[in-house]
């Protein structure tokens, strides 16, 4: 039986165009040509959708966030700071310039008898802090004030020592840093084996020895 050749007519008008893109492709030609519109952020524009707009948060500044004290409330603060507290290199100083018992206070190291043995601060009284209310009447002067010192900044031992002095009714400060600070920053200190010093710890005291602050 003989093939029969079918045929098709292929309508090249412009209805044909139309409906030929509607059939085979996506592309939609906006009326009158041209690009499609964009969006304020370079997108092409949806029809029937809202444009959506980036939405932009501003993180609060760290340093900022918990609000800034007045200066009437800052000087409060501070100088009430300065009352409580001494620093390793004024200590230092004051112990040298006081070289023979004129330093105006009475430094003391407020931990265990294994820790005094490892190293101590010469010059310095030792009263472990359980034993305050038994000894101080016998080791202080009640009229001289007292700068208690302990481990280091890990270490509360030193903020109780002041605690249980000043409800004995001694004046008293505590030397921030503790006997950790006063090593590190280079000044000398005794052990059960004799005199000992470090080189200045460059991050925490400048190598020259003159703190200037």
């Amino acid at each position: 039986m003989p093939s029969v050749r079918r045929s098709r007519t292929v309508d090249s008008g412009p209805d044909s165009n139309r409906a030929g893109r509607r059939a085979g492709s996506r592309k939609v030609r906006r009326p009158g040509g041209g690009a499609p519109p964009r969006t304020s952020s370079g997108r092409a524009a949806r029809p029937g959708l809202p444009e959506r707009h980036p939405v932009t948060t501003t993180a609060p500044n760290p340093v900022l966030r918990g609000g800034l004290a007045t200066p009437a409330e800052a000087a409060a603060h501070f100088r009430a700071s300065l009352r409580f507290h001494a620093d390793v290199s004024d200590v230092a100083t004051a112990l040298a310039a006081g070289d023979g018992g004129g330093a105006g206070f009475v430094l003391l190291d407020s931990r265990s008898p294994d820790s005094w043995e490892q190293g101590h601060i010469p010059g310095a009284v030792h009263l472990p802090t359980a034993l305050i209310p038994e000894r101080a009447g016998e080791l202080l002067d009640p009229s001289v004030p007292v700068v208690t010192y302990c481990w280091g900044p890990g270490c509360n031992g030193a903020t109780r020592a002041a605690l249980a002095l000043a409800g004995l009714g001694y004046r008293v400060k505590e030397m921030l840093g503790g006997f950790e600070y006063w090593v590190r920053e280079g000044f000398g200190y005794e052990t059960g084996q004799g005199p000992a010093r470090r080189a200045a710890d460059p991050l925490t005291a400048p190598v020259a020895g003159v703190c200037g602050c």
